[in-house]
């Protein structure tokens, strides 16, 4: 890798460690090409990315920007799991480490916190940003069919009790 490929290659992981809700760390030593390729299945299918970079690299790319704590974080062989939203990586990661030894979470990079391999975890219980999105349109919907159902009652009442008086006369 030539320098220009080098500076290439910061840019872009200053890019990542930017934009990204949450940058998940993790060790890849063994894993399979098959094992990496379902990983990436994963990671794409909640609009996640998963990247293996050099240490090197990481650590220039995260020296002067909000991450720059983060750095202890990138000894070994390391992969970085990103996406905008911070706690779709943190959950595929979790639940891909739980079915592989050879895989381990690291940490976490969010903004200017760093997170442990607990608080990873715990990231990853929490609900996404479209379980959080689909909440509270069902919050912000049920005042309304409420309302709706409060207006309607009366009106069936009335026509309840207009019908049991015309089978009342009928009869």
């Amino acid at each position: 890798m030539d320098r220009a490929q080098k500076a290439e290659s910061i840019e872009t992981l200053k890019g990542v460690f930017e934009t990204s809700g949450a940058v998940v760390v993790t060790h890849n030593l063994g894993l399979t090409v098959a094992e990496m390729t379902d990983l990436r299945l994963r990671l794409r299918k909640e609009g996640a990315s998963y990247k293996v970079v050099k240490n090197t690299l990481a650590i220039k790319a995260l020296a002067g920007g909000t991450g720059e704590a983060g750095a202890s974080l990138f000894t070994g062989p390391v992969g970085i799991a990103y996406s905008s939203d911070p706690v779709a990586p943190a959950k595929v990661v979790t639940d891909f480490a739980k079915g592989n030894e050879k895989f381990a979470v690291v940490g976490a990079i969010m903004g200017e916190a760093v997170l442990d391999q607990k608080g990873v975890g715990a990231l990853a219980t929490l609900p996404s940003l479209d379980e959080l999105r689909a909440k509270l349109l069902g919050l912000i919907n049920a005042p309304a069919t409420k309302v709706a159902g409060v207006l309607q009652a009366p009106a069936g009442q009335l026509a309840r009790v207009f019908a049991a008086y015309s089978k009342k006369d009928a009869a």
